[in-house]
């Protein structure tokens, strides 16, 4: 978080960290950061928001919060933005290192395996239902772009 919120300061953001367990809490501080003048949300890589995504997205659509997430998945089911790893080429990845354990490596031997593609998804129709306009320029630099 300290990195994040200094990256946040930088960019003259006011950084709002809230912890959520539940669904409840999650609408909740997506509300409240509705609320707010030019309020936004970026959600973290977490199982709990990833599991919870269609009331995440729902959640803000219903308080027209712009929202980033680190999953391309949310992006397609209707969330705004997104900006994360490629999950499809990191199972792709995974084949070669199962191959070597079942041939007898040792997992403890091998080096650890970390993200090296990444995706960034923009979905225009959220956008437009949030009045945002994406620039050209952005779009050209998206890995997709969901219409």
């Amino acid at each position: 978080m300290p990195d994040f919120e200094a990256a946040a300061r930088s960019s003259q953001v006011t950084p709002v960290s809230a912890a959520v367990h539940t669904v409840t809490d999650l609408e909740a501080v997506i509300a409240d950061l509705g609320s707010q003048p030019s309020g936004g949300f970026i959600a973290m890589a977490d199982f709990f928001l990833l599991n919870n995504r269609e009331q995440m997205i729902a959640a803000a659509d219903q308080s027209r919060v712009p929202a980033i997430y680190p999953w391309r998945e949310v992006t397609a089911a209707g969330g705004l933005l997104s900006y994360g790893p490629d999950l499809e080429d990191i199972v792709r990845r995974t084949a070669p290192y199962i191959d070597r354990i079942l041939h007898g490596e040792n997992p403890a031997d091998l080096p650890v395996q970390v993200p090296t593609k990444f995706q960034l998804v923009v979905n225009l129709k959220t956008a437009k239902a949030l009045g945002l306009t994406i620039s050209r320029d952005f779009l050209l630099v998206a890995d997709e772009v969901i219409e």
